[in-house]
Formats: C-alpha cells, sequence, structure tokens
C-alpha cells in the first residue's frame, strides 16, 4: 500500500473518529472538533476530509439505522482502519522526537 501523509485537518478528522467510535458521524464529528478547537468548521469540510481518508485506506464507512429523529436518513458510520492507527502512533512518535530534540526556548511555566 502507498504510504499516504495526513494533513493537521485530517489528523484531528481521524483522531476524532477514533474517540467517538460508534458515534463517528459527519454533524457528530463537527459538532466535537467545533467544541475542542473552539471554532466553527463547515460539514463540507469534514466530509471532504472523511471521503479523502476513506480513498486513502484510513477510513471505513457504513451506513448506521434510519431514525424518526433524521426523518428516516440513515447516517454514515466511520472507522478508523488498523492503517490508520499505525500511521497516528507514527505521527505522535514524530512529534514526541522533535519536541524533546527542541532547545529550551524559555516557555516553560515555572
Amino acid at each position: 500500500m502507498k504510504k499516504y501523509r495526513l494533513g493537521e485537518f485530517q489528523e484531528l478528522v481521524l483522531m476524532t473518529v477514533i474517540v467517538l467510535q460508534e458515534d463517528a458521524y459527519g454533524v457528530e464529528i463537527q459538532r466535537n472538533l467545533e467544541e475542542r478547537l473552539n471554532e466553527r468548521l463547515s460539514v463540507g469540510a469534514i466530509q471532504t476530509a472523511l471521503k479523502r481518508m476513506v480513498e486513502k485506506g484510513f477510513l471505513t464507512s457504513a451506513f448506521g439505522e434510519a431514525t424518526q429523529k433524521r426523518g428516516g436518513k440513515r447516517k454514515r458510520i466511520y472507522q478508523a482502519t488498523p492503517y490508520a492507527h499505525r500511521v497516528l502512533h507514527e505521527m505522535k512518535d514524530i512529534r514526541s522526537s522533535l519536541w524533546q530534540a527542541m532547545p529550551d526556548l524559555g516557555l516553560s511555566s515555572t
């Protein structure tokens, strides 16, 4: 499989999918991320990121059950693949390594 990189926004969306588990559908991902980032996000941006990550093999999706609350529409639920978990861990390790290698910038809170 070709190795893909994740952009910052895709990484955040992917991590939110993993956090939400069975509740990982477009609107809930948007709501959760807006809360964490304290900023407004468009559903279109979330949907585009999700679609691209499905194409790259980071996510799979399946329709959930239809509900009256959504007028009979079904939610598309996303799930991270083992490949996505591996790439996220690699990114975390790279970032940790870089933070440890950085000189003291005098920004510590003490």
